[in-house]
């Protein structure tokens, strides 16, 4: 399970796991002990508080994948920056998104075959949780050269 946690990001660590009907939820830690402030580029090791984040990715031999971070905020040491605080990010995982950048990616690649109604059945019974309003989004943000 280490190996699968470190395809989805290199900076994720595996710590547990349990499986459920037609799910598996695999909770994972950052590796990272220092980062830099998204704001202003000062490195960081204090950490503010930690708190539970969740994604979607890719299914595994057959089963929805959940993934639960424990996410780091931290308290950036600059005085002359304006962000107090600043959460970790990850490279798999876009701002605020709830699914990861390659289950997006799948999402997509069905959503280009049929129409947002199909595909969100497809998606639901094999991939992920998504509904047509959702995959409606992810298409009208995409870039109109893909």
């Amino acid at each position: 399970m280490e190996e699968l946690v470190k395809m989805i990001d290199e900076n994720l660590e595996y710590v547990s796991h349990e499986i459920e009907k037609d799910r598996i939820k695999i909770q994972v830690k950052s590796t990272r002990r220092e980062i830099e402030c998204p704001f202003c580029g000062e490195k960081s090791r204090k950490v503010h508080s930690i708190y539970e984040r969740k994604f979607q990715d890719l299914p595994i031999g057959g089963k929805k994948v959940e993934i639960v971070i424990a996410n780091k905020k931290y308290f950036c040491r600059n005085p002359e920056c304006e962000n107090k605080t600043f959460a970790e990010t990850f490279e798999c995982l876009p701002y605020n998104a709830r699914r990861s950048r390659r289950l997006t990616e799948e999402i997509m690649r069905v959503a280009a075959e049929v129409s947002s109604v199909r595909a969100s059945a497809l998606l639901k019974k094999t991939t992920a949780n998504v509904g047509k309003s959702t995959i409606c989004e992810l298409l009208k943000k995409r870039k109109p050269n893909n």
